[in-house]
């Protein structure tokens, strides 16, 4: 399930199958997704929060992030497939000085999400864990 939630949040999937797109196809890239992503690698103490929070709340998703004990970074986006795979593949690459290692993502069911501040959603950082 893991690989095959990366692949559809990143369209590999389509990619693998050719160009073929048909209506419904198109129809679920644009419906709102919401995804638990788990990042290891050199990941704490370089930013890698920050970061996530600034590309997502340019990307307008809603969600959270954090740091797990075990040094990798948890992430919950909720969003159009396009710009959760946008940032999913932003996470990938991480800040400068982050080493990302692996991204394991996995689709879960959406949730309501309230418009905060000039109708955007918000996206903030959990420091409880």
């Amino acid at each position: 399930m893991v690989n095959h939630a990366t692949a559809r949040a990143t369209g590999e999937d389509d990619a693998a199958r050719g160009s073929s797109a048909s209506a419904p196809a198109s129809t679920s890239v644009s419906a709102d997704i919401r995804v638990h992503i788990l990042v290891t690698g050199l990941v704490q103490g370089v930013g890698f929060r920050y970061f996530t929070v600034m590309k997502a709340g340019g990307l307008k998703l809603a969600g959270w992030v954090r740091n797990q004990y075990d040094g990798s970074v948890e992430v919950e986006a909720q969003g159009p497939r396009a710009r959760v795979a946008q940032l999913i593949s932003a996470l990938k690459q991480g800040p400068r000085y982050a080493q990302v290692e692996q991204v394991d993502v996995t689709e879960i069911p959406t949730q309501e999400v309230k418009p905060a501040r000039h109708g955007f959603p918000t996206f903030g950082v959990f420091y409880e864990r």
